[in-house]
């Protein structure tokens, strides 16, 4: 699979293509390579323990060991999904964690740990501003009180996420740098080595610009609450973008097919963060579709999968 670093944003680039070239879901099961049933049909869970990080039937993950002794590196995985349960006439497995359990089988294969976290979206009591985030941050911290058990390097972390997982994921590498005024506001979150983000669009204000032909709707404004005129500090707080810089490791990458106009989201992201001194790379997969890069049998994931082996191993 052929995938390249990106430069930053290119003057030429517009919106105007954004409808045809990512009516996403529409197109969601059409001119794919990895087809999202697909990746659930292969999802292998019995080598998975599941564990209750919350009270909630939805706070929960799948922690899954590789074999032999640790202690094991881990990958935090955050499923994508458009922020919310049911994204029009799909499935609800395609929209959960279970589309993450193939990525979490081939990490075990490698020797690399996953926690697999499920979490309040859109569509259940407590989803969206804040909850979505205060799961994820109570899931992730969570780790500490399961690392001596199962034999998880916490110095080895490492978050992992696709579509507006990724943007959740990022969140995750940028949350140490919240306020404590912050409804989101934690004391000493769990550090991460870095986060690797698959086609997740990075800034939830410039992202409601795509969200009608993405999500099929106003998603970003109700999973926030409201416009960026209403809760400015929301969106500041919810994106990695209005916490720069935040100091940790990104590797990001986007699908070739989606187009200029979906790439030029990511540019921008970029841009401002290398701006701030971040580390992050942008790379697109130059001939993959939405879901090749968290399918192990699609070579495009061989590209994610040596991000993630890279970030984990950085002390």
């Amino acid at each position: 699979m052929p995938f390249r670093s990106m430069p930053g944003p290119s003057r030429n680039s517009t919106y105007q293509r954004l409808a045809a070239l990512m009516l996403f879901p529409m197109c969601l099961l059409q001119g794919q390579t990895t087809n999202p049933l697909e990746l659930v049909k292969q999802a292998t869970p019995s080598a998975s323990e599941r564990l209750p990080y919350g009270k909630s039937p939805l706070q929960f993950g799948e922690l899954r060991l590789p074999a032999g002794a640790g202690q094991f590196p881990i990958a935090i995985l955050v499923h994508g999904g458009c922020w919310e349960v049911h994204l029009r006439n799909l499935p609800e497995s395609v929209t959960s964690f279970e589309l993450l359990r193939p990525i979490a089988a081939a990490l075990a294969t490698a020797g690399i740990a996953s926690w697999n976290v499920e979490y309040r979206r859109l569509g259940n009591e407590g989803g969206g501003w804040p909850g979505t985030y205060q799961d994820l941050s109570r899931a992730t911290d969570y780790l500490r009180e399961l690392a001596p058990r199962y034999h998880l390097d916490l110095k080895h972390a490492v978050a992992v996420g696709h579509s507006s997982g990724g943007q959740l994921a990022l969140w995750l590498g940028a949350r140490g740098k919240l306020p404590k005024s912050s409804m989101l506001y934690t004391n000493s979150p769990l550090p991460l080595n870095g986060v690797v983000s698959v086609d997740g669009p990075p800034d939830l204000e410039a992202d409601r610009a795509i969200e009608q032909s993405v999500c099929g709707g106003p998603v970003i404004t109700q999973f926030i609450g409201g416009t960026p005129a209403e809760f400015p500090s929301r969106y500041r707080e919810g994106s990695a973008s209005g916490l720069l810089p935040i100091g940790t490791r990104q590797e990001i990458f986007v699908a070739g097919t989606l187009g200029e106009a979906w790439i030029t989201l990511f540019k921008q992201y970029v841009a401002a963060a290398e701006k701030a001194g971040d580390p992050v790379r942008l790379l697109t997969m130059d001939s993959a579709g939405h879901f090749d890069g968290i399918n192990p049998q699609s070579p495009a994931w061989q590209a994610v999968m040596a991000s993630i082996q890279s970030l984990v191993s950085v002390h």
